[in-house]
């Protein structure tokens, strides 16, 4: 789930101060030849493993597979430490500068998290480990090519593999039916008429789209969509990687006036950016707002709660009969091991364990979005055959864009942070957009 509000610079000092590999050494890669796979001949192992998956689904597949490797091998105890996703990120920092870190941490992608330590000697790249179990083998190219990062952690998209997703993610639109209902609309099947439909909702005393954004973070969600009708793919995707373009060009900028319309409008909630992310499907459920802008993260938690009257859907066309336009999406957050982790040949073990083909089942199971194929289980409700068709599409259609924080090591903070000033009505558009670039031409200028 993307995707925390840090002082990122003070965390990367802090690791790469601390960090095994800092300077100009990195974690030495431990050869095939040296992997060891018989588990049971480790001993007694008590496996560390920090983890976001605190939402209903994710939190049911984390407690599920935990009891099964456990069950397989008994000699082997996980503690595990799951935290939101923006605590996880806060603590990491501190986490792997101690000298007693955790073995397996979910490393967000990008040059913000999962570059940044790999820069600072900070994660193990499985590279070796890819050997002896084929983790690249199982993942569709585009999520292994996410997870990796060039050893010296310059560029991100490449390199060597530092991680491992359990999940994959297409940010989209739920709708309550009901609501909809008595509208008298249906599900929207363009933008124009999306966008018709939250005037009408707005017009009927409704919530058009539920939005909280306490952590900043959220934004970036809606952002997201936005862009996909304004700016070209392959344009974003220059950008995301540094190849081209600025976050002052024209489309990005037309995307976040619309984003400050949307506010404007009263389209979200008043207390939108004092509301907390992770309580957006309790809202939801409750009857605030007839749309919620999200990922496979919610798919679980709200299934429960409504049942059938909850649905999703991609970003629909501008009009019906066009492609279909760019959305946020790609891996999940990846599991990582940690340099400093005694037991490195047991996390590798936990790694793959944790995405075989029968685990990909219970993430299916649970709700969730797996990102491997299953061994033979599929979603079972509506609204989980919905988030697995719409990623389906989106990954067929290539209309996937990787998470705007990848842009910098920064950029999830500044971006958020002139995000929620553009909402809150404090920075136009184009004075946030200036905030945004001058981080990326700071980056880009040292990369």
């Amino acid at each position: 789930m993307r995707k925390p509000i840090m002082v990122l610079a003070a965390a990367l000092v802090a690791v790469s101060a601390c960090a095994p590999g800092s300077g100009n050494a990195r974690p030495t890669q431990k050869p095939p030849s040296a992997v060891s796979t018989d588990i049971a001949k480790a001993g007694p192992v008590t496996l560390t493993v920090w983890d976001q998956e605190v939402l209903g689904g994710q939190n049911e597949q984390m407690q599920k597979l935990n009891a099964a490797f456990h069950a397989e091998y008994p000699n082997v105890t996980i503690k595990r430490v799951s935290r939101s996703f923006s605590d996880l990120e806060k603590t990491l920092r501190l986490a792997l500068s101690g000298d007693n870190p955790p073995d397996v941490v979910e490393a967000n992608q990008g040059y913000g998290i999962m570059a940044a330590l790999v820069k600072a000697g900070a994660l193990a790249s499985l590279d070796g480990y890819d050997k002896v179990y084929g983790f690249r083998k199982r993942f569709p190219a585009g999520v292994s090519q996410l997870n990796s990062v060039t050893p010296d952690g310059k560029t991100i998209g490449s390199g060597s593999l530092y991680g491992v997703s359990m999940t994959g993610e297409a940010v989209g639109i739920y709708y309550n039916t009901d609501k909809l209902a008595k509208l008298g609309v249906p599900a929207p099947a363009s933008w124009v008429r999306f966008e018709q439909d939250l005037a009408l909702a707005k017009s009927k005393g409704e919530t058009p789209i539920y939005f909280a954004n306490l952590e900043k973070f959220p934004a970036i969600h809606e952002f997201g969509v936005l862009l996909g009708q304004t700016a070209d793919k392959g344009a974003l995707r220059n950008l995301v990687f540094g190849r081209g373009g600025a976050w002052t060009d024209a489309p990005v900028v037309a995307a976040a006036s619309e984003l400050a319309g949307w506010a404007k409008n009263g389209y979200f909630p008043k207390t939108a950016n004092a509301g907390r992310y992770n309580d957006s499907p309790a809202a939801f459920a409750k009857g605030d707002g007839v749309f919620l802008i999200g990922g496979p993260w919610f798919a679980a938690d709200l299934e429960k709660k409504m049942g059938a009257k909850v649905r999703f859907m991609l970003p629909p066309p501008a009009n019906v009969g066009q492609g279909q336009p760019s959305t946020l999406g790609g891996p999940g957050l990846p599991l990582a091991i940690t340099s400093k982790s005694r037991h490195p040949d047991v996390a590798a073990a936990y790694l793959d364990f944790m995405t075989t083909p029968q685990a990909m089942d219970v993430v299916t199971q649970t709700g969730g979005l797996a990102a491997a194929k299953p061994a033979s289980a599929e979603p079972a409700t509506p609204v989980g055959r919905d988030v697995f068709g719409a990623y389906r599409v989106a990954s067929d259609d290539d209309i996937l864009v990787p998470y705007l924080d990848y842009s910098t090591t920064t950029f999830l903070d500044t971006l958020g942070a002139a995000l929620q000033e553009i909402i809150a009505g404090r920075k136009t558009p184009q004075e946030g957009m200036r905030d945004a670039q001058r981080d990326y031409a700071a980056f880009l200028a040292k990369k």
